[in-house]
């Protein structure tokens, strides 16, 4: 009995509650997975979030002298917006995690590249995907790409942060050994010994965390006034919560490390890196004021 409160003091077991599938139908074989779902309602979740800041007229104006007026997307373009950035996440995503992370493996098994059901997606990859399509709206919708890519960073930590939450509850991902009293032990761990839930901490700052910057950024010092600004602090946010969280994330199986470097810090610094160039720019250049694009009369704004 004192053994099992103490190895319960210095860590906790994984939930036996806990499931990966979010919900079954009854006499099928069909069910729905948390993962696949944490996709679908971040998705949807940043897409609401972005009507909701759309129409927040205030934290687009500045009393600042300013360059001249740059489109706001409305509801139509958010919609279109919402679309592409899915393809993106889900065709960048399985691309990216197959190029930067496990080539040889499907080169020996080439029809694996299509069973999604499996896992197997890269945020640096969806990262990519979702550049194309910002870049893709930014020429349909003739607004410039720092402004289409500041509305997919004020509500990307939304879908990354549920992402991450279902990476516990898939016990996947997770780290190194560790005495700290919220160590996991994660039932297909065949060490039986607590580490690092780094899932969780990644849910925490690169989902939580970095919304909350992102609002202040937003909302407090008018980050958006500056086209290009929120989509620096978003990569340079997050490039440097996932460097900080790899070094108590255990490295993937059979994958090579980059000398000191995890894959997932090597893929993150550029990141940081471009983050940085990228806030310096946009603080460099004057602010802009908005402009809200002609609606025709069988549309509304968001």
């Amino acid at each position: 009995m004192f053994e099992f409160v103490a190895n319960f003091i210095h860590a906790i077991p994984f939930p036996d509650w806990l499931s990966d599938t979010a919900f079954s139908i009854p006499g099928t074989p069909i069910s729905v997975k948390w993962y696949g779902l944490a996709y679908v309602v971040g998705a949807a979740g940043a897409y609401f979030y972005a009507r909701r800041v759309v129409a927040t007229k205030h934290v687009w104006q500045t009393d600042k002298v300013t360059s001249g007026p740059v489109t706001i997307p409305n509801k139509i373009m958010l919609e279109d917006y919402f679309f592409f950035a899915m393809l993106g996440i889900l065709i960048g995503g399985r691309i990216g995690s197959i190029l930067l992370y496990d080539l040889g493996s499907y080169l020996k098994n080439p029809l694996d590249i299509f069973k999604i059901w499996e896992g197997g997606m890269a945020f640096h990859g969806g990262l990519l995907g979702v550049g194309v399509a910002v870049w893709f709206l930014s020429r349909k919708y003739k607004i410039p790409l720092p402004r289409m890519a500041d509305i997919a960073a004020i509500g990307a930590p939304i879908g990354l942060g549920l992402v991450r939450v279902t990476n516990f509850i898939n016990q996947e991902l997770w780290g190194s050994k560790t005495s700290l009293p919220w160590g996991v032990i994660f039932d297909n761990d065949y060490d039986r010994i607590a580490r690092h839930p780094t899932q969780l901490y990644e849910a925490l700052l690169e989902g939580l965390v970095l919304w909350l910057i992102i609002r202040v950024a937003t909302h407090r010092f008018k980050a958006l006034t500056r086209p290009g600004l929120t989509t620096g602090i978003f990569l340079l946010g997050y490039g440097v919560f996932r460097i900080w969280v790899e070094l108590y994330r255990l490295p993937d199986q059979g994958i090579d490390q980059f000398g000191i470097l995890q894959r997932g810090q090597m893929y993150s610094l550029p990141m940081v890196i471009g983050g940085a160039f990228i806030i310096w720019w946009a603080m460099k250049r004057p602010p802009v004021s908005p402009k809200y694009p002609r609606v025709k009369e069988d549309e509304t704004e968001a």
